[in-house]
This record gives C-alpha cells, sequence and structure tokens, in this order.
C-alpha cells in the first residue's frame, strides 16, 4: 500500500501523451483466448489491472512475450483448463472485474468457463445479468453458487440467436460479442454498445477472420465462422486520461498540450468540458489547453443551471463525471452533475467539501456545484482514493490547494493511470510516492 503526498500550487507547462484506453486493452487481451495463433498488441498501458490481467494470462497457459515497452504478443496454443480450478485463479479473477471478459472467449473456444464473482471498483453494485442472459440465448448453461460466489457456464454448442440487452452494457456487449463470432449461423445483437473500444474490438475480430456488421451502430450482426486467426492490433488513447488531463489544467491554471488524443474518437468529451468554460484548441491531433485564470460555466438556452449527465454512447462516458465535477469547483457559476449509472461514485465529495468547495450532495446520483471562480483556493487535507476515477479528482484537487495533501490507497489511481506522478512531476507537479506506514 503506498500514499500521494502532493504539495499543490504548482502550475503545469509542457506536452504529455495519453496512455493506451485501458477499458479497451482489458477486451482486447481476453480477445486473444480465441484462437491459437498469435496475436500482437501495441500501445498497452503498464497499469495495474491491465498487469494483472496479462499474468492471468500467462498462468492459464497463454505464451506472452514482450516486444517493447508497450507492445506484448500473445498465443494461446495450450489453454491449462485445469487452473480454473486452482485457488491462484480464484484470488486472481476475483481481484479484476475486467477478467469476466474472459468467459466469452472460453466459452466460445472451449465450451465451457468459470470464475468467481469479480472485484473492482467499490462504486456500487453493478450486475452481471446482460452478460449471462446472452450466453444462454447462445445455447449456454449458466449457474451462480450464491454460497461461493461463483459463476459457471457450459456449452457444447453455441447457437446464433437473436437477442435485445436490457442495458447497453459495454463488457457485456464485448462478451457476448466474443461468445458469438465462432456460433453456428446468425446473431443479432440489439441495444450493443457502441463506444469506440468496441468498435476496436470488433475491428480486431474482424481482421481475424469474424464476420461483423453494424459496428460503430447498436445493433450488430454476427456470422458465425469456425475458427479465427492472429492479428497486429494498436489501441487507441485513452479518452478518460486524455478528459482528466483537459480538467487538471483548468483547475491548476496550467498551459498543457495533450498529444495524439484521436480526436474524432473523443465524442462529447471536448464540448462537455467547453460548458464549463476551459478553452482548447485542436492541433493537428493534439489538444492544447491554454492558462486560463478564470472560466465560466454555461447556462441552457432559457437561463436554467447548466446539467451534466452521463449516458451510454455516443452519451458522456460516467467515468469523467468525477472529473468534470471537480473542475467545476474552480469555475464561475453553477452546476448540476448528474451521475445516472452508478449509486456510489459521488460520495467522495465530503472529501471536496472538507477543502473548502462549495458542493451540495444532493442525494447518491446528484451534486450541485458552485463554482468558487479561483477566488478561494481549496485546502490542503488527507483523504483515501476510493475508486480508479474519484482518486484522480482529489489527485486533481489537491495539486490545485494551498498547501500539501495526502492521499492513500492510491493503488486504486494505479489501476487506471500508468506512472501518473512521475509524468506529472516532469510537466512541474510536485507529487511524491511514499509507502504507508505498517503499525
Amino acid at each position: 500500500m503506498g500514499k500521494f503526498v502532493i504539495e499543490g500550487g504548482h502550475t503545469l507547462q509542457g506536452e504529455i501523451t495519453p496512455q493506451g484506453a485501458k477499458n479497451e486493452a482489458l477486451q482486447i487481451l481476453c480477445a486473444t483466448l480465441l484462437t491459437p495463433e498469435k496475436i500482437t498488441i501495441r500501445n498497452l498501458p503498464l497499469i495495474k489491472d491491465v498487469l494483472l490481467l496479462i499474468q492471468l494470462l500467462r498462468d492459464l497457459g497463454v505464451s506472452v512475450e514482450q516486444l517493447d515497452q508497450n507492445s506484448y504478443s500473445f498465443q494461446a496454443q495450450q489453454v491449462d483448463l485445469n487452473y480454473f480450478r486452482t485457488d491462484v485463479y480464484l484470488q486472481q479473477s476475483a481481484a479484476l472485474r475486467g477478467s469476466v471478459m474472459i468467459l466469452g472467449p472460453l466459452l466460445a473456444r472451449f465450451g465451457r468457463a468459470v470464475m468467481p464473482k469479480p472485484g473492482g471498483d467499490k462504486i456500487g453494485r453493478r450486475r452481471l445479468d446482460t452478460h449471462f442472459l446472452g450466453f444462454q440465448a447462445l445455447g449456454a448453461e449458466f449457474d451462480f453458487d450464491h454460497t461461493e460466489n461463483f459463476y459457471r457456464v457450459n456449452a457444447a454448442h453455441l447457437k446464433g440467436s437473436y437477442m435485445l440487452l436490457d442495458e447497453a452494457s459495454v463488457t457485456g456487449t464485448a462478451n457476448i460479442l466474443m461468445a458469438s463470432v465462432m456460433a453456428e449461423g446468425t446473431t443479432t445483437i440489439y441495444n450493443a454498445a457502441c463506444e469506440p473500444y468496441i468498435q476496436q474490438l470488433c475491428k480486431m475480430l474482424v481482421r481475424m477472420g469474424a464476420k461483423i456488421s453494424g459496428i460503430g451502430s447498436n445493433l450488430l450482426t454476427i456470422r458465425g465462422v469456425e475458427k479465427l486467426g492472429g492479428t497486429d492490433h494498436t489501441i487507441l488513447p485513452d479518452m478518460i486520461e486524455a478528459g482528466s488531463f483537459v480538467g487538471m489544467a483548468a483547475m491548476t491554471c496550467s498551459d498543457l498540450t495533450i498529444k495524439n488524443v484521436a480526436f474524432d474518437q473523443l465524442g462529447v468529451i471536448p464540448a462537455s468540458f467547453r460548458r464549463l468554460g476551459i478553452q482548447m484548441e485542436l492541433r493537428g491531433d493534439d489538444l492544447h489547453i491554454p492558462a486560463q485564470d478564470h472560466y465560466a460555466i454555461e447556462t441552457f438556452i432559457d437561463g436554467a443551471i447548466m446539467t451534466i449527465s452521463d449516458a451510454p454512447w455516443p452519451g458522456l462516458t460516467p467515468d469523467l463525471l468525477s472529473v468534470i465535477l471537480v473542475t467545476a469547483i474552480q469555475a464561475k457559476g453553477s452546476i448540476l452533475i448528474h451521475q445516472k449509472m452508478f449509486e456510489s461514485r459521488l460520495f467522495f465529495v465530503d472529501k471536496l467539501i472538507d477543502m473548502g468547495a462549495q458542493i451540495i450532495l444532493c442525494d447518491p446520483h446528484r451534486a450541485t456545484v458552485i463554482g468558487l471562480d479561483h477566488s478561494i483556493r481549496l485546502r490542503a487535507t488527507t483523504m483515501t482514493s476510493p475508486d480508479i476515477r474519484a482518486g484522480v479528482a482529489l489527485l486533481i484537487a489537491a495539486m490545485s490547494a494551498d498547501g500539501t495533501s495526502i492521499i492513500h490507497n492510491i493503488e486504486q489511481i494505479d489501476r487506471g493511470y500508468e506512472n501518473i506522478d512521475e509524468r506529472l512531476n516532469r510537466l512541474g507537479a510536485s507529487i511524491h510516492r511514499e509507502p504507508e506506514i505498517q503499525i
């Protein structure tokens, strides 16, 4: 366990490049189990969640080779299905929520898969019904042991089917998609998630030999094939990290250039920050955020208070609402943040209130922020990171505050942000990583 000691009040200057997209990487890594042939993945973020999943693949028998700093090859030629019975597997898969996406590929290729209830962020109940209803629609048998919190799926023969998903779940869509690519006949997935991560997975599967139409829409049609081959895949820049840097620049009054953001894949993210009054300029595929002493939140046309809420793609990703909320603290004006998808994700605002932020937590899903307009600086405090996105939001707050703050449980931040302290310190931040003292 470790902590960050952050000396606030430093402005940032320079260029920073977003890491590879965490949420895409977890899907793509699981897809390597679909074929015995070699798959090369480039621009992998070397964050805790990704490294845990790579180790899980190794332990399953996948041959893994690191080609350079962020590129790996994977060859799942000899997968050891007996590994599912070991205590080590139970601990690995329970610690990482993304491991649920190994179920679809294993079901497609081997006809069976098991795993314990996965872990991950503590941001409220995140049900897996969509995944298993999809598997059942393909002909799989599903069993959940409530005593041991253990999932099992089996299918001697998967067969294509029409399904209307009960929610546009990103991981659910990915899991069902990977299960269906080698199912007999045609599978139609309606109300599918269509985030860039899903589009990237579809394009990778097509290069491997899958037949998928409707990519980029919420209606996917998959015609099953007998087998898939190897491919080479490059992961997109992480849109969440790019958005985090936009908010960080605004809160610290910094001049920052975010390199190679894949702007056409950012959707409404730039417009959402512009609603806070943050200026930005697109230079090629780089996003330049000039230093601003003040930024003012827009109102709706009729003068009503601005509301920013999350929604399935092409709406705003819920992973950025924590950053948008903290950025609004030093804006001029007021805003309502509505987190619709997770009931516990706004509970970190009590730490921000302790720092002097003017925030009213209306209920588990809504918070009103009354901006300070940089007229009052936040004050330093000691806090604990509850999840990945709240953790980086607290880090942004600490960087903009007067004095020295401490953030405990930074393993949560490390799950989603690669060497974030080192990268920000090169721009002028003062963030020190220290071990926790065990008493």
